[in-house]
């Protein structure tokens, strides 16, 4: 017998579909996270670290913030954050720090900018201004840290990084040389962070501050694009994670060259047989910028893959949780020698987020959830899926069934919110208001 510990976190977000792969996915996702969410937020909760690595939680955050009420426990790792943070700003990669624990002295891409992300995550679910408030600090000093890392050249590199920790492709003992060069992956970081405390900055009313770190972020981004961009629109790095991280952080603009690395992002996940080549940075990214960019299917494609690396591999095998390596367990049964190897790791289940948002459609468009934006992506063979959330306002729901020739859309919307619904069959965009809703059209129209 087993008895399960974990803080006591009220569950907020469910998603239920009919591939019965895909639900066990996600199941594991929930469980691995209740498994790792005690008092700290753990990689593991089974082996000789169950440490609160800030990597592993910062892509992890928005899923998270779905699937349970996860403010306060945040909100109180936040502060063990703040008290940890150094007073040049740099974050350590594991918090509440470890004395002895071998860590990158000057903090690490992805990693310490949990100290950006967590807190606007925060805000995106609860509108908790407050804790914001409470982090801003902490959150410029990471950013100006960084900052002064790179120069004036913008680009953050000869430091030690864990890169795209994790990569399928990364030697077994060094599981931080993936395909993805890592002074890449860490402008990319700089540059979203320093846009992130901007956007800090104009909840708190602070314009003049929001000024500053726009225009920082837009002096990285420019940075990014010289130094790793050429003009067909192919990364110095010609890996998924360059080119979701190029998206996702809108580092490139220019509708052209946009146009050029989505075609490569694409071009990439089709040579690789629809199989992961991602780690830790590029997995939570790598879906949502497919779809971004209206190959949806494609994200469909890598999502429902069962060939080994894959995310519904695992669940062949028999998993109950989500997995450190893609490989944890090998197709003859087997475990991984690698001497690091988790059955319960929760980064790669940030993906989840992608079902909740694009699969059922159901995500943020205001601080708190008081307005929702409702944008559902039906494919992948599906004939059901839907999501529900609690919100602070009451339950949020967004559903869609196939009933012959005809996509059933159904939309619950709580008191005193709105909600921007996307109709999947056409480009038509309904406002309404609280009450529950329906919508027919034609399945397969676009």
């Amino acid at each position: 017998t087993a008895v399960v510990v974990h803080t006591d976190m009220e569950r907020t977000g469910t998603f239920e579909c009919s591939d019965p792969l895909l639900q066990r996915f996600h199941e594991n996702v929930v469980w691995g996270m209740r498994g790792n969410f005690l008092d700290v937020p753990t990689d593991c909760p089974q082996r000789d670290e169950r440490l609160g690595w800030t990597g592993d939680l910062q892509v992890f955050a928005p899923t998270a913030t779905f699937l349970y009420d996860v403010d306060g426990f945040l909100a109180d790792w936040l502060d063990d954050l703040r008290a940890e943070q150094l007073p040049d700003g740099t974050v350590p990669s594991v918090i509440p720090v470890v004395p002895g624990l071998p860590l990158p002295p000057g903090g690490a891409a992805a990693w310490g900018d949990a100290a950006t992300v967590v807190p606007l995550e925060l805000l995106r679910r609860y509108a908790d201004v407050g804790r914001l408030e409470a982090q801003m600090e902490s959150m410029r000093a990471w950013v100006d840290r960084v900052a002064e890392r790179a120069g004036t050249d913008r680009i953050w590199s000869g430091d030690f990084q864990f890169g795209d920790w994790l990569d399928p492709s990364a030697p077994v003992d060094r599981p931080w040389q993936g395909r993805t060069d890592a002074s890449l992956v860490a402008t990319a970081y700089l540059a979203r962070s320093a846009w992130l405390v901007a956007r800090a900055a104009s909840a708190l009313g602070r314009s003049e501050l929001a000024g500053r770190y726009d225009g920082l972020a837009a002096e990285v981004a420019a940075a990014f694009r010289r130094e790793f961009l050429t003009p067909a629109g192919r990364l110095m790095s010609d890996s998924a994670t360059a080119y979701a991280l190029a998206l996702a952080f809108d580092l490139v603009t220019e509708p052209g060259e946009r146009r050029a690395v989505g075609r490569n992002l694409v071009r990439i996940t089709r040579e690789q047989l629809h199989t992961i080549t991602t780690g830790f940075v590029g997995t939570p990214l790598v879906l949502p910028a497919l779809t971004e960019i209206g190959a949806v299917d494609h994200a469909y494609r890598l999502m429902l893959q069962t060939e080994l690396p894959s995310w519904l591999y695992a669940v062949t095998m028999g998993a109950t949780t989500v997995w450190e390596r893609w490989d944890s367990l090998l197709p003859d049964g087997t475990v991984n020698g690698s001497g690091m190897t988790s059955f319960n790791h929760y980064a790669f289940g940030s993906a989840a987020q992608w079902l909740h948002e694009s699969v059922a459609g159901l995500s943020s468009g205001a601080p708190g959830m008081r307005r929702l934006v409702v944008r559902p992506r039906p494919g992948g063979g599906l004939t059901t899926a839907g999501a529900t959330l609690l919100t602070p306002y009451g339950t949020a729901e967004s559903s869609w069934r196939l009933e012959e020739d005809l996509l059933v859309m159904g939309v619950v919307v709580p008191p005193n919110a709105t909600a921007e619904v996307h109709l999947p069959w056409s480009d038509e965009v309904v406002e309404v208001a609280s009450g529950r809703h329906e919508w027919r059209g034609p399945a397969g129209a676009r």
